[in-house]
């Protein structure tokens, strides 16, 4: 802690936004089947929003398939419907309790739409990491009028701020390049 802030908190605070930008990313399809393409789905279950690992095992039985066991049979259409409005292109196969999802070979369009889905998600992160910076910056101020710091201690705490904060918008433009690059490659 340094005088009125905690730098520490700060830096926490946007590690999350980056963590929760890689997990997003992470769900987005490349050329090839990955169980973390399904984690942003959430289906309606006993009253409340939950993740679909929490009502079905996901497995990756081919390249190009993915296969979803759903524990309680009554889950089914509701899961079933969660894949397919989750904007992930997805159509399952219902087969019992399991759901088969072939998955599409990527054309061109597909791609440019999964690169926009990826922007979008930079962008939300971004955001957050300037909510925790105006949060920051905003304590520093209400700390410099308070008289807790000074006018000095201020500025330099200011400027420590506003380089984390480059700093880990420069990080999400970097796995931003990289997911775009994946996501391209055929």
């Amino acid at each position: 802690m340094t005088g009125a802030i905690d730098l520490n908190d700060i830096k926490r605070r946007m590690d999350g936004a980056i963590n929760a930008f890689k997990s997003d990313i992470a769900s987005l399809r490349t050329g090839r089947a990955s169980a973390n393409i399904l984690d942003p789905v959430t289906v309606e279950a006993y009253g409340s929003r939950v993740p679909l690992n929490q009502v079905a095992n996901i497995t990756v039985p081919e390249p190009r398939m993915l296969g979803v066991s759903i524990w309680d049979k009554s889950m089914v259409g509701a899961v079933d419907r969660a894949i397919r409005e989750s904007h992930l292109g997805l159509n399952p196969i219902v087969d019992g309790q399991n759901l088969r999802i072939p998955l599409p070979e990527l054309n061109e369009e597909r791609r440019k739409s999964l690169v926009k889905v990826a922007h979008d998600y930079a962008e939300k992160a971004k955001v957050a990491i300037r909510h925790v910076r105006r949060d920051g910056m905003d304590g520093l101020k209400k700390a410099e009028k308070d008289g807790d710091i000074g006018q000095d201690e201020s500025r330099s705490l200011s400027d420590r701020v506003q380089k984390m904060t480059d700093d880990m918008i420069s990080e999400v433009d970097r796995l931003l390049g990289e997911k775009e690059k994946e996501i391209m490659q055929v």
